[in-house]
């Protein structure tokens, strides 16, 4: 991408990320042809039939959900790293962390007489304080137009951020409905939940999401991309899935970045390399002049 591109994408972003910032949630239409999206759901499609529907109250009776999709979706890597979502992510998340990881891909199909869920916070996945940062962004890629009538993901305008600490907002919930090749992005702290299905066919979706690099995966990442895969993935969407250490020294592999193991040859023994926040590089580097500079008074 040329820098045009490129200045074209960060101050799209910046809007977005705005947008998203103010009201918990908002909706791209056209970030990839149509007739890709359908590729993918054709290609998604012999595993939703093999896929047996959810157990539990939260997931849904009559609904489906399977990950690892960039081993089983075709084009599903143009999903989790399209470079305007990654952009308006890491605007909104950076804030917060060294490096972004990916949360989880999954696919989800809500076929007809499923209930709505559950109203719920992503965010609320981790045991965490509330209300004053973002831990996730989600992001729904629609695979069969999301409608209102057909389940489509239902969104609480403005219940985010220091309003995710109460009970019940006081706005009604919306339906996101928007067609493939659009883009439904809402903040971890934004109450949402799955809509119900009265139309006769099921509605499909990927959704992706976005964590911060320190915290635990959803989707446990070298489980479902161990390193003999994860080497055939490209070196952002490696980085993307968990190969990638996030400073200081989190999610290390030997001392070392666990990108060294999508090499072709992984040294036996390796050497325990620092990884530190400039802040704490620059502490350290003070802190052992400091000694120096005693060590020398003593000499003297």
């Amino acid at each position: 991408m040329d820098m045009t591109g490129t200045l074209h994408i960060d101050k799209t972003a910046a809007a977005w990320a705005d947008h998203l910032r103010a009201h918990g949630f908002c909706i791209i239409p056209g970030l990839l042809p149509a007739a890709d999206i359908e590729a993918m759901d054709t290609g998604l499609a012999p595993v939703f039939e093999a896929t047996p529907f959810c157990r539990g109250d939260f997931y849904g009776a009559r609904t489906k959900r399977f990950g690892r999709l960039l081993v089983r979706g075709v084009g599903a890597e143009r999903l989790a790293a399209h470079p305007l979502i990654l952009a308006i992510v890491q605007a909104v998340l950076g804030e917060w962390c060294d490096t972004v990881q990916l949360n989880l891909i999954q696919a989800i199909e809500i076929h007809t007489g499923e209930h709505a869920q559950v109203p719920h916070r992503d965010q609320d996945m981790w045991h965490a304080e509330k209300g004053w940062m973002e831990y996730v962004i989600n992001v729904m890629w629609p695979l069969t137009p999301f409608r209102a009538e057909n389940g489509a993901t239902r969104i609480w305008p403005g219940s985010h951020g220091r309003k995710a600490l109460d009970e019940q907002p006081p706005e009604a919930s919306i339906s996101a409905e928007c067609a493939p090749g659009g883009a439904i992005l809402f903040l971890g702290s934004t109450l949402h939940s799955g809509g119900e299905n009265i139309e006769a066919a099921p509605r499909r979706g990927i959704v992706v999401g976005y964590s911060l690099g320190w915290l635990k995966a959803y989707e446990n990442p070298y489980l479902a991309y161990p390193p003999e895969i994860a080497k055939h993935f490209t070196a952002e969407l490696a980085a993307l899935v968990g190969y990638r250490q996030h400073r200081p020294n989190l999610g290390n592999f030997e001392g070392q970045c666990p990108s060294v193991l999508l090499a072709d040859h992984v040294d036996e023994h390796l050497a325990a390399t620092d990884a530190l926040l400039p802040e704490q590089t620059a502490m350290i580097a003070a802190y052992q002049a400091d000694e120096r500079r005693k060590r020398a008074g003593e000499a003297v």
